[in-house]
């Protein structure tokens, strides 16, 4: 896998980058602003940005746009947001526009590297990776979806944490269920969402997505 990396504090730039080095995961090119990032991603091509919020020059949201511009010229990479701040309005539009290949993970709130090891390998294989005060924030503002309404209270909670990108088994420690129960959860929630059967995860970053949109105004 071959990894760009945009990151405006050196020691934590070299630090991850020798981190993936260590998993077999190369990252090709290691820049800290945004006009950079997006020279690297069109000329490597890589499957995944890895992006910080803030970067160079004015420090406010000049990251994540540039990850929301890979988004939709280079559809072909992944994108995972790493930061120490949840924008709302940029998130809901990232994670709306396509269908996977897409996370947001918080800085201070990572407990180990294999934890952002593990979600760098998911989400530059077509899944998701949210941390769940992103998915808090963005259930504050709630709106309607017909088919999000026929949920109970037990499925959205699962919905929720398949949005941060947990497995049937984590789901099932977490709520300390056996792992059928979820399973039966999950297959009932593809059914209230009107989402037919499709091969590997699919079905479940479209679960996502629909979450996502109607937690956002």
């Amino acid at each position: 896998m071959r990894v760009v990396l945009a990151e405006d504090h050196a020691l934590l730039r070299d630090g991850i980058t020798l981190l993936l080095a260590d998993h077999g995961i190369e990252v090709v090119a290691a820049v800290d602003n945004a006009t950079n990032l997006l020279a690297a991603v069109k000329h490597h091509g890589p499957e995944l940005a890895i992006v910080d919020v803030r970067m160079p020059p004015t420090h406010t949201d000049e990251g994540i746009r540039a990850a929301i511009d890979i988004r939709t010229d280079h559809p072909e990479t992944a994108v995972l947001v790493f930061s120490q701040w949840v924008e709302t309005a940029y998130a809901r539009q990232l994670l709306t526009d396509h269908q996977g290949k897409v996370g947001y993970l918080l800085k201070d709130r990572i407990v180990t590297s294999a934890d952002f090891v593990d979600a760098v390998r998911r989400v530059a294989g077509g899944g998701t990776a949210l941390d769940s005060e992103v998915v808090a924030q963005l259930l504050r503002q709630p709106t309607v979806d017909a088919g999000l309404s026929r949920l109970t209270g037990r499925e959205r909670d699962i919905l929720a944490l398949l949005a941060e990108g947990r497995s049937n088994q984590a789901i099932a420690d977490q709520l300390s269920v056996a792992i059928r129960s979820v399973e039966k959860h999950v297959a009932s929630i593809f059914t209230k969402l009107d989402l037919p059967p499709a091969a590997g995860d699919h079905r479940r970053v479209l679960a996502v997505l629909r979450f996502i949109h109607a937690t956002g105004s």
